[in-house]
């Protein structure tokens, strides 16, 4: 027996131990939103379901917010024990997700016929409608020029910083650590080490002083007497230009979050990842140090992507370092 229901203009089929539910043509914010909360109560309405199928057959449009609407809900049905399945998944949906390495997570499957010839995926800039600041070629010159810049001054405190690590604690140069950058697409983001060589395993031991998903101590035991040098000076952050030129990241932009993070965040907080994360933004210049609460983070977040033009990126840059040569620079 099939059951058939229209909530909140999704389509719900009920077949057996699968509810099968047709998606809209654009998944964005508003929609994902409302989506998710009213996934979360399947589980409680159909407890027989195995098995949860997406269909997204119909759906052109997809943003971050979105893709994080799939990613919750693939957690929710982990966490009651029943697959998701993404079926039919259009050229732009795929696109989303194979520009993102997220399709690797999700189970996908078709219903055409395997003789059936292959999607051709156009380029990407016709597909992924995003913020106007990921697809300029003027912040992306920026970022290179600036990246290379970056990378010469690096080259010249390289020497003097690596020793001053070595002798105070022996161990790696380098910090490498995965992080989100647009849409969710992770990458490893370098830094000059800064902890002792445990610090993740110590992690536990460490009171968190933020509220949500963040976490910061200002009094870290972890970190080494040229590790407070090097953060208070912000100089830890110099091996980032190769993430800049690189293309990962970019000169300004919003905070790279954690994957642990974005495991926490809801659908409107995906809203952060329209962008590429930067080595400064809103959050640098704003007192990073002194903020504690994490809707502040997304609210400065979202400012920058509202007043977002090449003029305030130089401004930005300009604040940045008027900030690193006050006595409130760099992160305690």
């Amino acid at each position: 027996m099939t059951h058939v229901t229209n909530p909140m203009d999704y389509q719900l089929h009920v077949q057996g131990s699968a509810c099968i539910i047709r998606l809209p043509v654009s998944f964005t914010v508003l929609k994902a939103a409302a989506f998710k909360k009213w996934f979360q109560t399947l589980p409680e309405q159909y407890p027989q379901t195995e098995q949860m199928v997406l269909d997204l057959s119909e759906t052109t449009f997809i943003d971050s917010s979105g893709i994080g609407a799939l990613v919750i809900c693939r957690r929710l049905c982990q966490a009651h024990n029943s697959r998701l399945i993404l079926r039919d998944v259009s050229a732009q949906v795929m696109m989303a997700l194979s520009v993102t390495d997220l399709g690797q997570i999700f189970t996908i499957e078709s219903s055409a016929p395997l003789q059936s010839k292959p999607i051709s995926l156009p380029a990407s800039s016709q597909l992924l409608a995003t913020h106007p600041s990921v697809t300029s070629r003027a912040k992306r010159l920026m970022d290179i020029v600036g990246a290379i810049v970056g990378l010469g001054i690096t080259a010249v405190l390289f020497v003097p910083i690596a020793i001053a690590i070595k002798l105070d604690n022996n161990g790696p140069i380098f910090f490498g650590q995965v992080r989100c950058s647009w849409m969710g697409k992770r990458f490893r983001i370098w830094k000059f080490r800064s902890m002792v060589t445990n610090a993740e395993a110590l992690k536990h031991q460490v009171k968190n002083q933020l509220e949500g998903p963040l976490f910061k101590n200002e009094n870290d035991p972890r970190i080494t007497r040229v590790g407070r040098f090097l953060r208070k000076t912000s100089l830890d952050e110099l091996p980032q230009f190769w993430n800049v030129l690189k293309g990962e990241m970019s000169l300004v932009g919003t905070r790279p979050p954690t994957p642990d993070e974005l495991e926490n965040y809801e659908v409107p907080e995906w809203q952060r990842l329209d962008v590429k994360p930067g080595m400064t933004g809103e959050w640098q210049v704003n007192g990073r140090s002194s903020i504690k609460k994490f809707e502040d983070v997304i609210r400065l977040d979202l400012r920058y992507q509202e007043n977002w033009s090449l003029l305030y990126d130089v401004k930005l840059i300009l604040k940045t370092v008027l900030v690193l040569f006050s006595k409130k620079a760099g992160a305690s």
